[in-house]
C-alpha cells in the first residue's frame, strides 16, 4: 500500500479532495467467468482510466503489509507461506464455511482497498478524465457513491464451460464460487448499462464499442464536486 494513503473517511471530507473538471466515474461488474477483465481492458484501450480492485487486494495483501499481518492475526499463521507470500487457497478453505471468518476478513481487507482506490481517484482530480472502477463483488458489497453501473452478463452454464475449457476449474469449483456470488438477477437489477458476453470477440467489441459511446454522451458532473469514498452500505 502506498505511503501517502490517507483514510477513506478522511478523505471525503478534505475541502481540496474535489474534482476540478467533471470527472465522471463508472463502477463494472460481472461473475465469474464473465469476461468482466477483458471488457475492463477493451474500456481502457477505448480511453477509460481503470481502477482493478482486485489488482489493489493483491497490493494490499502483500508480504510483509499491515493488511497481511492482520489477516494473520484473525485467521492463523498458516496463511502464509514460507517466503512471506499470501496462501490464497488456504484463506478461501478457512473463510468458505466460516461466515465469522469471512467477515473478520472483509473487515480488514475492505476497508483498506477503499482507501487505496480513494487515493487512486483523487489523482486523477484535476483531470476531465471517464474511470471506470473494475469492482468484483460491487453488488455483493453493496457499494455505493458510483455514478453508474456497467454490468457484464452472461448464462451461468456458458460461464461454467468457457472456465472449465480455458482456465482448467473443475464444474463444480465454478458452480460452488458462484453460489457464493450475487445471482445473476440481482447484478442486473444494478445495472445501468448491460454488456451481453454470449458470442465471440468480435460481437464483444462490438458491445463494447457502444458502451463507450453510451459513458461518453453520459452527462458529466459540475466541476468541483467532492472525491467521495466508495462505501458499502452501512460503512459509517
Amino acid at each position: 500500500m502506498h505511503s501517502s494513503t490517507l483514510p477513506a473517511q478522511n478523505l471525503g471530507r478534505r475541502a481540496h479532495l474535489r474534482y476540478g473538471h467533471g470527472v465522471i466515474e463508472f463502477g463494472l461488474t460481472g461473475g465469474i467467468g464473465s469476461g468482466k477483465s477483458t471488457v475492463a481492458e477493451l474500456l481502457a484501450a477505448r480511453g477509460a482510466v481503470l481502477i482493478d480492485a482486485d489488482a489493489i487486494v493483491r497490493e494490499v495483501q502483500a508480504a510483509g503489509s499491515p493488511v497481511l499481518v492482520l489477516m494473520a492475526e484473525a485467521l492463523g499463521a498458516g496463511i502464509v507461506l514460507p517466503d512471506g507470500t499470501l496462501d490464497r487457497a488456504e484463506v478461501a478453505r478457512i473463510v468458505f464455511s466460516d461466515p465469522a471468518k469471512l467477515a473478520s476478513l472483509n473487515a480488514i481487507v475492505h476497508p483498506a482497498v477503499i482507501d487505496e482506490m480513494t487515493r487512486r481517484r483523487t489523482v486523477h482530480n484535476d483531470t476531465d478524465a471517464t474511470v471506470l472502477l473494475d469492482i468484483p463483488l460491487l453488488v455483493e458489497s453493496g457499494y455505493e457513491n458510483l455514478g453508474a453501473v456497467i454490468v457484464v452478463d452472461i448464462d451461468p452454464e456458458l460461464a461454467v464451460s468457457r472456465l472449465v475449457q480455458h482456465r482448467g476449474f473443475s464444474a463444480d469449483d465454478v458452480r460452488a464460487r458462484m453460489k457464493r456470488q450475487a445471482s445473476r438477477e440481482d447484478r442486473l437489477a444494478r445495472a445501468d448499462f448491460v454488456i451481453q458476453n454470449g458470442g465471440d470477440l468480435a460481437a464483444l467489441e462490438c458491445r463494447v464499442d457502444e458502451c463507450w459511446a453510451w459513458m461518453c454522451g453520459q452527462p458529466r458532473p459540475e466541476p468541483g464536486g467532492p472525491v467521495v469514498p466508495i462505501r458499502s452500505r452501512g460503512a459509517n
